[in-house]
């Protein structure tokens, strides 16, 4: 897992972009691995752990009837984080994580437990996915954040014009 976020640390380093994080289901995890990169003191602004709904709606001011009508593990409660995060750190990139690593959420038969969404606001520009990852809560954080990075890397290369 290193490789790919070391390699998005790299390249956001040249272009001399900034990155937070507001995360849920990841708790931390993905902020952490940037700050274990050698140009983290360049990239890492910051990170919240908002793994709490109602931290989504304190810290990050994420209305409440988004939250009640798409549910705290959804696409759109993680684009409105995105959104929000961005009054409380500057940054360049804002990535966002919510999602089921365990039981006892909102999991459903179409959103069941393994279900992940990220959302990532790189410069104005939206981008995101929603995947399901079918083994244990530990395996569930490790692809997603690879997931994550490998997002990254993909619109930092193909779109070549972000850079500060």
């Amino acid at each position: 897992m290193e490789a790919k976020i070391a390699a998005c640390s790299h390249l956001m380093a040249e272009k001399g972009l900034t990155i937070a994080f507001a995360e849920s289901a990841t708790a931390g995890w993905l902020c952490s691995e940037f700050a274990l990169t050698e140009e983290s003191g360049q990239v890492l602004k910051g990170g919240l752990a908002c793994y709490d709904a109602d931290l989504k709606m304190s810290l990050l001011k994420v209305p409440r009837e988004l939250i009640d009508e798409f549910t705290p593990e959804s696409m759109e409660v993680t684009r409105e984080m995105a959104y929000r995060l961005g009054q409380l750190i500057p940054a360049d990139i804002y990535v966002t994580v919510t999602g089921l690593t365990t039981p006892g959420g909102s999991e459903t038969p179409e959103k069941p437990v393994g279900t992940m969404f990220v959302f990532a606001l790189i410069k104005g520009r939206e981008a995101s996915f929603r995947k399901v990852f079918a083994e244990n809560c530990e395996e569930v954080i490790r692809q997603t954040i690879i997931g994550t990075a490998e997002l990254l890397i993909a619109e930092l290369k193909n779109n070549r014009d972000i850079a500060v």
